[in-house]
């Protein structure tokens, strides 16, 4: 195994360094969609019923099912697997930033809009940073959910450790296949506990110690 590991140090830190590179870029661009999304159903009750309903109908979607139907549309390669990675990266933010702005106290924001505050103002300066905690946590689902998505995008070329962890299936009962697939899998679980590490260092310099659990 270290020969194994020593001859291809370099691809693999190259691959390691593009599955993470891949997903936090799905979930930083996932973010953004789920809260935005989440500040426009919070106003609306029937809206907020139809995104529970498409986010539990979303989640059941196998990947392998995802990444079928986007083929004939993006073909092989990244962007089939930044579009796989980023419609599941979406799912639980978004659900965890919409439960996190309906809890805040209606009477914060009525405070706040009579200090003279904007709907941006109150959005930016009030909803979103009591519902942070909330949200961090949904991105924290969402990166480990990430990671092992991205893996199944490897299945079309998409970059990352996931091409480890397919040739070593395709290559059962070779020399090295169960090299490449623990390189895969293990690699992967690293970066998925080394992203997770950093969300909760995120979390201690991002939420306040008011709110902070």
């Amino acid at each position: 195994m270290w020969d194994f590991i020593s001859e291809r140090r370099d691809q693999i830190l190259y691959n390691t360094f593009q599955h993470a590179n891949l997903v936090i870029q799905c979930v930083l661009v996932a973010t953004v969609i789920a809260v935005l999304l989440a500040v426009v159903i919070v106003g609306s009750p029937k809206l907020q019923a139809v995104a529970n309903t498409l986010s539990a109908i979303g989640l059941t979607i196998p990947s392998f099912a995802l990444v079928g139907l986007l083929l004939p549309l993006t073909s092989i390669g990244t962007i089939t697997a930044f579009i796989a990675v980023t419609f599941y990266a979406v799912l639980p933010i978004l659900r965890n930033a919409v439960v996190g702005l309906k809890q805040v106290d209606p009477t914060l924001l009525e405070s706040a809009r009579g200090m003279g505050m904007g709907r941006l103002g109150v959005l930016w300066r009030v909803q979103i940073p009591l519902a942070w905690p909330v949200i961090l946590a949904g991105v924290r689902v969402s990166m480990q959910m990430s990671m092992g998505v991205a893996a199944i995008a490897a299945y079309v070329l998409g970059p990352g450790l996931g091409g480890y962890i397919f040739k070593g299936l395709a290559q059962i009962g070779g020399a090295n296949a169960v090299n490449y697939a623990v390189v895969g899998t293990v690699g992967i679980v690293i970066v998925a506990l080394l992203a997770d590490a950093l969300l909760l260092l995120l979390g201690r310099l991002t939420i306040s110690k008011g709110i902070r659990v």
